[in-house]
């Protein structure tokens, strides 16, 4: 009797080790054939190139006003990224992927404006927030947003707010409310301005009453929010004293006023007579940059 029991208790314990080892092998088996799970959205966009919109701008102003090819510094990756997701779209050829956003790629970039039903100032070839997100889908994802703004009135002219603010801040540094004798986006409104104001960012400063130090001084407070600016004289042109003043990145330009940002970039007047700048000097900064210096 003992020898049946012991040999039955010797069957089942192989019986469920069998059953175990089947069950282990069964689980192993299930592991190394069950898909993985699917990267979150946050992780899909973390691997993608990000895109810095400021440097992009900044160099789709400067490259076309360059007598060479030298690139934009901070911008390669960032260029790089948009003229591949262009050449995709077969608006770009891939010779001119090379991380300078000079003529060609401006011209490419406007073509995609239009191809997504943008008109004017909304196709003028620099990144808009809008059509530079629809560009990056599944491609790049974009940081350091710049946005214009809406339109509001100023001394009876129409600025954006981006604009509005900069020129608040020249006037907190200044001491002294300053006056308009042109605004922006007034497409014909001066001859004399050979279209810089057409677009948006763009503003005529009177001088009226001013001492050429104080000229001076309104210059370099206006240079040191973000604005090119540059006093002007009759005896430059067709107009009275007055001190003319482009938002640097401001992606509502005409492309008069990107070449003039370019050009003060690359140390010109921004007049057509392409003279060294005669303003005073200071570290160059876009706004966005001087409020991350406060």
């Amino acid at each position: 009797m003992k020898t049946k029991t012991k040999t039955q208790g010797a069957i089942t314990a192989l019986a469920t080790f069998a059953v175990l080892g089947s069950l282990t092998l069964s689980a192993t088996q299930a592991s190394a054939v069950a898909p993985r799970a699917l990267p979150s959205p946050a992780e899909s966009a973390a691997a993608l190139p990000v895109v810095n919109m400021e440097a992009t701008v900044l160099a789709a102003q400067i490259d076309p006003r360059r007598a060479d090819s030298t690139l934009t510094p901070g911008a390669k990756d960032s260029v790089l990224a948009v003229e591949r997701a262009l050449q995709a779209r077969n608006l770009l050829d891939a010779r001119w992927v090379d991380g300078y956003f000079g003529t060609t790629t401006i011209t490419a970039y406007a073509a995609f404006q239009r191809s997504l039903g943008y008109t004017g100032l909304a196709a003028n070839g620099l990144p808009g927030a809008s059509s530079l997100a629809t560009l990056g889908q599944s491609r790049f994802t974009v940081s350091h947003v710049i946005k214009p703004g809406s339109k509001v009135q100023r001394d009876g002219y129409v600025v954006n707010t981006r604009t509005q603010a900069m020129l608040a801040e020249t006037e907190r540094l200044l001491g002294r409310r300053l006056v308009l004798d042109q605004g922006s986006y007034n497409p014909g409104g001066d001859p004399t301005s050979a279209g810089t104001h057409d677009g948006g960012g763009v503003v005529d400063i009177n001088v009226d009453g001013m001492s050429a130090a104080t000229r001076t001084a309104v210059a370099r407070a206006l240079r040191q929010v973000g604005f090119a600016a540059w006093v002007r004289s009759p005896s430059q042109g067709n107009w009275p004293w007055h001190i003319h003043a482009v938002a640097i990145n401001d992606t509502d330009q005409a492309t008069q006023a990107q070449n003039q940002v370019g050009d003060y970039y690359l140390g010109f007047n921004g007049l057509a007579n392409h003279r060294p700048d005669d303003g005073p000097r200071i570290t160059i900064r876009t706004w966005e940059e001087y409020q991350r210096t406060r």
